[in-house]
C-alpha cells in the first residue's frame, strides 16, 4: 500500500504542476503523509520532474526542510 501512496502523490503533483502555489501545497501534504524512504524516492523524482519547470524550483525548499 505504501507504494500506492507514493504513486498517488506523484500523479497529483503532475496534475497540479500548472500552479506553483498549489504544487507546493500538495508537496507539503505528500511529505507529511509519506514514510521516510518514500520521501527520498519522491525527492529524486521531483528533481527530475522540475528540470524543465523553473517556476516549480522553489518547491525544493519544502523537500529539504
Amino acid at each position: 500500500m505504501a507504494r500506492a501512496m507514493l504513486e498517488y502523490y506523484k500523479t497529483v503533483l503532475q496534475k497540479v504542476s500548472f500552479d506553483a502555489k498549489l504544487f507546493s501545497k500538495e508537496l507539503q501534504k505528500a511529505i507529511s503523509k509519506l514514510l521516510p524512504f518514500e520521501i527520498e524516492e519522491l525527492k529524486h523524482w521531483l528533481r527530475q520532474f522540475i528540470i524543465d519547470k523553473p517556476e516549480l524550483k522553489e518547491s525544493l525548499l519544502y523537500i529539504k526542510a
